[in-house]
């Protein structure tokens, strides 16, 4: 159970640290924000957990490959944000990216990525 909180305590501290960067420095938190954090934590947490190194190498991989299509909704959110304000923009970015998501999980099967 120790071992668990300490888990959520260091993962919601990632959090917390981004957030203060953005906070004192768009650049910088932008920059600290785009550091694959999360991803370098659960390579960590899986590998202390002993889990089998293929199953670490697969989350590298199909994280990469989730990450490609999320990245145009970087761009839109600070297109619409002024123009619809930040819960419809919020929302719009969310379809978009699950829209863009499914059509790129259908490209990159054509190439042998199965992503659904």
């Amino acid at each position: 159970m120790q071992y668990i909180i300490m888990k959520y305590l260091i993962t919601a501290g990632v959090v917390v640290l981004v957030s203060e960067f953005a906070k004192r420095s768009d650049k910088l938190g932008g920059l600290v924000a785009a550091l694959p954090m999360v991803t370098v934590l659960t390579l960590i947490w899986l590998y202390v957990e002993q889990q089998p190194t293929s199953k670490i190498a697969n989350h590298a991989y199909y994280t990469f490959w989730y990450v490609l299509p999320t990245l145009p909704m970087f761009l839109l959110f600070p297109y619409l944000l002024p123009k619809i304000g930040f819960v419809f923009t919020l929302i719009s970015c969310v379809i978009f990216t699950i829209l863009i998501f499914f059509l790129f999980a259908l490209v990159v099967k054509q190439f042998g990525v199965d992503l659904l």
